[in-house]
């Protein structure tokens, strides 16, 4: 991809070859000499990433445990991402007029309550409670931390999201595996170390991180709103609305089918974040370089569905379906990084205003797939999810080739390291 930068890798991982040696030299010493509070952000991402897995490995436990149907279980999804869809639309707002550091506290007190209390909870309907909480603390933290590091990361915007990304990818690929070992133990566990963790982060945050001299300008409330009345940004929006059907069937539905212990469960999406980090960080920005974005969605989109209908049909072999798994991972982490970069390059809107009103419509999607795909395996099959989610894909694929008039544009458009990292963060926010 070419970039305004002059970045060859675009995200900033791996060798320095794209940089000037003045540049690379600048970021290679200086990544691991940063200040205490980009270290204790950075950490808290971690932990925060981690929640995108942690639970998948104990949906099938908290079911048998809370006597719980599949279909409850998988509303742990839907108020998680309805709450944390609806809070996007407000983040900005909130943080423009309390300062990042208040929103990042915020965030994190919000999850480490909730966290807890989903873990002391006797019921399902109270964990799907609680999980909404958390998802409300995610978002305000999920939004303000990349700008917070690349704020204070000495060494300039490439070492701030070469640490950045590492913790994306770190807390995406380890998420499930802890979710596993923990859920081994008992359900209660993921929930009861994310708590534990986050409120580590918090005081780490709270200790190290000074208060902010100025205030940013702040953001009206009504600017996402309007933001969804561009043709450009509403295509995207509902491209990805689909497309999150067929992301949650698969990463919300596969346990049950799959019939795993948490351990097993939490090794096979361990592989499934790997593959998600590996791709988005790494494979997302080598695509682009080499074909138009509206072309690297379309044959993504394409593949991810043929993907779906391989699960539908291995839905019976262990060993299939988990294949579909992973590569499924790879396929949805080019997709979240390249979609997302598309929205920031699609309009001339502050990027936290089309992020906002964009994950706000796709996380819709997101939140009435798992409920769907557990109403439709009881009524037909247990394959049935998988082709709804291939059909749901399709017609993202569908959506984007008829709007490609109003998102022409987005091929042409160059991105800087900057709005890399910002994409890889607002797909990967779940």
């Amino acid at each position: 991809m070419a970039h305004g930068t002059g970045t060859g890798t675009g995200t900033g991982i791996g060798p320095a070859t794209g940089h000037g040696p003045a540049t690379g030299q600048s970021a290679g010493s200086s990544i691991l000499r940063q200040p205490k509070a980009v270290w204790a952000v950075a950490f808290a991402c971690v932990i925060a990433f981690m929640g995108i897995g942690l639970v998948d490995p104990i949906l099938p436990a908290i079911a048998e445990s809370l006597h719980a149907s599949q279909t409850q279980t998988s509303l742990l999804f839907t108020s998680y991402l309805l709450i944390t869809g609806f809070a996007m639309l407000f983040t900005s707002w909130l943080s423009t007029r309390i300062g990042a550091r208040k929103t990042l506290l915020v965030g994190l007190a919000l999850i480490v309550v909730f966290a807890l209390a989903a873990g002391l909870s006797g019921t399902v309907e109270e964990v799907i409670g609680f999980r909404a909480g958390w998802g409300l603390g995610n978002a305000l933290f999920i939004s303000t931390a990349l700008a917070t590091i690349v704020g204070a990361a000495s060494g300039g915007a490439s070492s701030a999201i070469i640490l950045y990304e590492a913790a994306l990818g770190l807390g995406i690929a380890i998420g499930p595996l802890l979710g596993g070992l923990l859920g081994s133990i008992s359900w209660r566990g993921p929930f009861f170390g994310t708590s534990a963790l986050m409120a580590i982060g918090f005081i780490a945050i709270f200790v190290l991180m000074k208060k902010e001299t100025q205030q940013p300008t702040p953001t009206p409330l009504s600017a996402p709103f309007k933001a969804l009345t561009r043709p450009a940004l509403a295509v995207l929006a509902v491209t990805a609305l689909f497309y999150n059907v067929g992301f949650f069937i698969l990463l919300a539905y596969t346990p049950f089918p799959l019939g795993l212990d948490a351990m097993g469960l939490g090794l096979t999406f361990f592989g499934w974040g790997i593959a998600v980090a590996v791709t988005s960080v790494w494979l997302a920005p080598w695509l682009t370089a080499r074909m138009p974005r509206t072309r690297v969605l379309w044959v993504v989109l394409a593949l991810l569905a043929l993907d779906l209908v391989a699960a539908g049909l291995f839905v019976s072999s262990t060993a299939g379906l988990i294949t579909c798994v992973v590569v499924g991972g790879a396929l949805l982490g080019v997709m979240n990084t390249v979609l997302t970069e598309s929205v920031m390059a699609a309009t001339d809107l502050p990027r936290p205003v089309a992020s906002s009103a964009y994950s706000a419509v796709r996380f819709i999607g997101g939140a009435v797939a798992p409920p769907i795909a557990s109403l439709v395996a009881a009524a037909v099959t247990d394959a049935a999810p998988f082709y709804l989610a291939a059909g749901s894909v399709l017609v993202a694929a569908l959506i984007s080739v008829l709007g490609h008039r109003a998102i022409a544009h987005i091929d042409h458009e160059e991105e800087s390291e900057l709005a890399e990292a910002e994409a890889i963060t607002a797909g990967e926010s779940l």
